[in-house]
Parts: structure tokens; sequence; C-alpha cells
């Protein structure tokens, strides 16, 4: 299975994004799942969730752009929620950032609430290079959790930042090293799930409450931004580009 769920501590699930190969880059399946692992932990007794990238290389470098790439309403709403964009998750998530954190694991990443990462990741938001639009909620919450000038920066060069960076502009709270990096996440976690999870969840739902209203409000403009540019001819270039490993031309 791609996207694996372990529970190692008490109260405590851990979500393991799994395609090596492809620096565990996730198809519409593997969202699709991870989705349904969203809404078993959302009314588990789970009381906090850590999520990492299998390997030491890459947490999630995105859509697999290999397989499908439409979107219609239907397959919006399943990426919203296996991105938690529009969703008010009461669950405290703990990212463990071991690697590359690129387009949609970037989105992803935002949906976590302590982050963590290994002194070799990499951060960014590729999506305009390669002409498509970035609806997986960066738009919005990157705006609000890092401010205007930080958030337009990756949104619009593309440009990769280090670890280091990434703690500068408040992406990340620490760096921590790669061998202490899951120890310390889940550490976290404990601590987390130590407290009252009536109280912890109270404060979680209304502060991603907030954050959810501001996505959904943006939804249809998103969506019909997202349709201009899949139809324009940019993106057949882009993605052809991405494909052949070259620079795309853009007339």
């Amino acid at each position: 299975m791609p996207i694996l769920l372990e529970h190692p501590r008490p109260h405590v699930a851990l979500i393991t994004i799994d395609n090596q190969p492809k620096r565990n880059a996730m198809s519409r399946a593997m969202m699709a799942e991870l989705a349904a692992v969203w809404d078993q932990l959302e009314t588990s007794d789970c009381r906090c969730i850590v999520i990492t990238g299998a390997g030491d290389k890459a947490f999630n470098a995105g859509a697999d752009v290999s397989g499908d790439l439409s979107a219609s309403e239907e397959t919006a709403r399943m990426v919203n929620r296996s991105l938690l964009k529009t969703s008010s998750y009461p669950k405290p998530i703990v990212a463990a950032i071991n690697g590359v954190c690129a387009g949609g694991g970037v989105e992803l990443m935002l949906a976590s609430d302590i982050r963590y990462a290994a002194p070799h990741a990499r951060f960014g938001l590729p999506e305009v290079k390669w002409a498509i639009y970035p609806f997986g909620g960066a738009t919005a919450k990157l705006i609000h959790q890092i401010g205007h000038v930080h958030a337009m920066k990756l949104l619009l060069t593309a440009e990769m930042i280090d670890a280091d960076e990434a703690v500068r502009i408040g992406l990340i709270n620490q760096v921590v090293p790669t061998a202490a990096l899951l120890d310390q996440a889940l550490k976290t976690a404990e601590v987390i799930a130590a407290n009252s999870p009536v109280a912890v969840q109270a404060v979680k739902r209304h502060i991603s409450t907030g954050i959810a209203e501001v996505t959904l409000a943006r939804e249809a403009a998103e969506q019909a931004l997202g349709d201009l540019v899949r139809e324009s001819r940019d993106f057949g270039e882009g993605i052809s580009a991405f494909r052949e490993k070259r620079v795309p031309t853009y007339s």
C-alpha cells in the first residue's frame, strides 16, 4: 500500500507516503487512499498524527504528472480532502519532512501544525514553471502562514529553498538531524496526545475552520483559474517539457 498507516505510540498515528521511485509523488489513487485515511483517523481515538515520506530522499514531490491530470469537480473534491485544503480537521498533525517537499507536497505540509525537517530537505512550488495552477491550497494558506512577500516569491519564482531558509521565513519550525527526525516528530506527538483531547481538538478545529473558510470562499475561482490554465497552450507545453526533462518554451 503506498499510503502506510501505523500506530507506533499510544494515541499517535503515523502516515507514511511510499512511492520512492517517484520521490513519493502521489497518483490520484494514492490521493484517494490518503483522503480515506484522514476520514478514518478523524473518528478514531487517535489524538495526534505524524506524516512523513518513505526513505530519506523525499517527503512528497507533489502530484505524479505521469498519470491522470484531469480536474473535474469530483476529482477536485477528492484532491482537496487528501490535502485537507478546505477541511476543518480536528486532529493535530506533525510533519517530518525527510527530503524534497514540492508542489502538492508543500500544500500537504501546509495542512500540518508543527513541522520538522531534515537538513537536506528542500521546499518549493514549481507549478508555474510547468504551466500548472497550484490549486491545492497554497495560494490562500501560504499568505496566511508566512506572509505576502515570502509566499509570492515561492509561488511566482518556482524556486526551491533549503531547510534553513524555510525556518527563516516561518515555513517550518526546526531543522533536525536526519537520524533523529522521525523520533522528534513522534515525541512532539506524544506530548500533544498527553494533553486533553477535548481542549486540543477544540483549539485545532477553531483555527483550521478559519483557514478552511478562506480557502473554501475562493474554491470556485480557483477551479475556474485552474481550468483556464489547463485549457491553454502553455499547459500542454509545460507538461510535455516536464515529462521530457527539458526547459519549456512558452510563446
